[in-house]
């Protein structure tokens, strides 16, 4: 009975609506329109797209079985995890930073504005050397094995890959004065749509969701499309579109890659893997990393491929992202040179 009990809280907690749940038991459905009370409501909107997109794609018979299935697994496992180790890494920042913060800015129209700037940065920054060192690439790399996309990809996360962001996010954020409860509601809003954008084809096939039609939000408003760009192993979408939300960073670091119709996604890593595998999906880019650290020719190499981007090799022979996509790129070009 009492593991009956745990997996139903369990359910209710993925689903998002014990906060609905308490409201309406106490009978104050006031507390709906106060802000706590709107997100509340908007809390199981993901969940129930996740659980919507699922029975689509059986009824598609593209149920994409493998995927969800790892990805709940991850899932369970994070939350079994998750129970014994509890680092609270916002929290901290938060107490640690907040008196150096220059100045206070509060949850406003025009603050939150400047916040979002400030946190799509800093989830630039966190992205970004999640590809770029390999250390944390082996945290971020679970998120990139699934070979299909839909919205169980958004649950697939090492475990020790949230306090490594937030550590970076929230720093940042503390520091370029953003107060604590502004910094949470964009959090909130980064949370849910960072995770709609893992929508898969089964639920919309066209992942520009029609707005490259808008002039504004078809050039800075991140979308399914864009997101997938970033899950492809594709030379010529690898390491691009960090951003999550609003995509001014990737325009103006030079990371951001359109999704070209005559180049079809190929979702996953480069490496060959089972994607099905758990103990594969979750510890295999740590494998290879200690692998590759026993079997250094030096101590400077040893040193170095914890911190190198992945595919650095101490013989010279870079197998980089940067490499790989620049010798796509330099073949595209010479075939082009070819024709003309």
């Amino acid at each position: 009975m009492e593991i009956l009990q745990t997996l139903y809280k369990e359910i209710l907690g993925f689903l998002g609506v014990n906060g609905i749940i308490n409201i309406i038991s106490s009978g104050d459905y006031s507390a709906f329109s106060t802000l706590d009370g709107i997100l509340t409501a908007l809390r199981p909107m993901i969940p129930l797209l996740l659980v919507f997109e699922f029975g689509l794609g059986i009824a598609q018979k593209n149920p994409q079985t493998k995927v969800y299935r790892t990805n709940f697994i991850i899932y369970v496992f994070n939350r079994f995890i998750s129970r014994y180790i509890s680092l609270g890494v916002t929290g901290w920042m938060i107490a640690t930073l907040q008196p150096y913060a220059p100045f206070n800015a509060t949850l406003t129209w025009y603050w939150l504005l400047y916040g979002y700037v400030v946190w799509e940065f800093a989830h630039f920054i966190y992205h970004f050397f999640g590809h770029k060192v390999r250390l944390f690439w082996c945290l971020h790399a679970t998120h990139h094995t699934p070979e299909d996309m839909n919205l169980s990809v958004a649950h697939a996360h090492f475990f020790l890959e949230a306090p490594y962001a937030d550590a970076i996010r929230t720093s940042i954020c503390i520091l370029a004065g953003l107060d604590p409860k502004l910094l949470f509601f964009i959090m909130f809003i980064d949370g849910t749509y960072g995770t709609f954008i893992h929508v898969g084809e089964n639920l919309f096939k066209d992942g520009t969701l029609g707005l490259q039609k808008v002039r504004f939000f078809g050039k800075y408003i991140l979308t399914p499309s864009d997101h997938r760009v970033h899950h492809a192993r594709n030379p010529l979408y690898m390491d691009t579109n960090f951003c999550n939300f609003i995509n001014i960073w990737d325009r103006v670091f030079g990371t951001y890659q359109v999704e070209r119709k005559d180049i079809p996604i190929e979702y996953g890593i480069t490496r060959k893997i089972d994607s099905g595998n758990f103990m594969e999906t979750y510890f295999g880019e740590v494998w290879e990393l200690l692998k590759d650290m026993a079997s250094a020719p030096s101590l400077k190499a040893f040193l170095l491929y914890p911190i190198m981007p992945p595919g650095w090799s101490p013989d010279g022979n870079h197998r980089t992202a940067t490499v790989v996509r620049q010798e796509y790129l330099e073949g595209k070009d010479a075939l082009v040179g070819t024709k003309g």
